[in-house]
């Protein structure tokens, strides 16, 4: 079952790839800021309860660790009561005592054994969460990364597209009156020069 974060980050990607292209662009689209700060507010708002969440899962190493010393001392506690029982029969004191020892041997062996296992287990378990949690952080940062870089390429284009419409207007206008026209008002004399210079505005 995917966490919340997981799915936001989900959804930010389908809501980008859902985002209509710039005009004349394959490779620039355009955003909704209102949308996009809404998922990332919810994104940042869920985060510290996933990271809470695998703390807790890293927390468990010691519920694990009490578990295993708990049986284990209940393992050399039954050694010990089997040991005693063993002692109290006179008649195989000796056999009763060497077997006690052996019984009370593999009992610290194997509690040994379940401490081993359960401190590897508990590493484990902390290990993969910690990684888990790197790597939804990574993926979170590449995005808002992502996001950023997408939104000053988008301004610059912006910005860049105005002043290239500007250069064309400014080129339609001096279309509008050539060079002969020019040459023609300036042959009129001062008495026109008013009437040419309006018509020049």
């Amino acid at each position: 079952m995917s966490s919340r974060i997981e799915q936001l980050i989900d959804e930010i990607e389908e809501y980008i790839d859902s985002c209509k292209y710039q005009p004349l662009s394959n490779t620039r689209i355009l955003v909704n800021k209102e949308e996009i700060d809404e998922l990332l507010r919810e994104l940042r708002m869920k985060t510290p309860d996933e990271i809470k969440r695998y703390q807790k899962i890293i927390s468990n190493k010691e519920a694990i660790l009490n578990d295993a010393r708990t049986k284990a001392e209940a393992l050399i506690n039954e050694a010990t009561v089997h040991t005693n029982e063993l002692i109290n029969e006179h008649e195989i004191m000796q056999q009763a005592y060497a077997q006690a020892n052996e019984v009370v041997t593999l009992a610290s062996r194997q509690a040994q054994e379940i401490l081993d296992n359960a401190t590897i287990e508990a590493n484990n378990v902390r290990a993969a969460a910690v990684r888990y949690t790197d790597e939804m952080l990574a993926n979170l940062e590449n995005l808002i990364a992502q996001t950023i870089n997408m939104t000053a390429t988008h301004y610059e284009s912006f910005i860049n597209n105005l002043n290239g419409y500007a250069e064309v207007i400014r080129a339609n206008r001096a279309q509008l009156y050539p060079h002969d026209v020019e040459d023609l008002l300036e042959g009129d004399g001062a008495g026109n020069s008013a009437l040419n210079t309006d018509m020049l505005k």
